[in-house]
């Protein structure tokens, strides 16, 4: 039924590179913290080698994964077959992020063609990929992507674009330190 792999193979890239929608989970050292699990849509996913990933974080309502991994790097990916055979998968890893500000952001960016901003990338060395029946998951038909996220983002002007970001992810709801400006 599930099984282990060692690395993404053509069959897993093919499956991965297939679906609309993954879904991001992470959490916080403390206990007393919030595990965030985020949706994510749009053609921003990427594989980079057999065991490297990388997406692309346009921003949202929290800015709780970037706290998570800046603070542990512990993340998984999930993807699930909404159409076709029923099927599950899971990347594992560690995480590492690159705000929109900060080296290396252009050369990751470049990997995003047709996105205009983005408030970081989130890069994950996978050290676990399984996967499993996914019988439960419900058929969906998919009819397209949203676009208010993208035209608010395209609607604003660079300067309102990078004082929004900053204004309102500096903080996850847990109070660990977000994205902050550099000095």
């Amino acid at each position: 039924m599930s099984q282990v792999y060692e690395r993404i193979d053509g069959k897993l890239r093919a499956f991965i590179e297939a679906q609309k929608v993954f879904f991001v989970a992470t959490a916080p050292l403390s206990a007393d913290g919030s595990v965030n699990l985020s949706p994510k849509g749009y053609d921003s996913f990427r594989i980079l080698d057999e065991t490297t990933v990388a997406y692309l974080d346009l921003g949202g309502s929290g800015v709780e994964t970037m706290a998570h991994v800046r603070e542990n790097g512990r993340i998984t990916i999930m993807f699930m077959a909404f159409d076709g055979p029923a099927n599950i998968v899971r990347l594992y890893g560690r995480g590492e992020v690159t705000a929109f500000h900060e080296p290396g952001f252009s050369e990751l960016m470049a990997l995003f063609p047709g996105f205009v901003r983005a408030r970081n990338i989130v890069k994950v060395h996978v050290t676990r990929i399984s996967d499993a029946c996914g019988w439960g998951v419900p058929h969906y038909d998919y009819r397209g992507d949203r676009d208010q996220l993208a035209r608010w983002v395209e609607h604003k002007t660079e300067d309102e674009w990078r004082e929004k970001t900053y204004a309102k992810n500096a903080l996850s709801i847990d109070g660990l330190p977000g994205l902050t400006r550099p000095k």
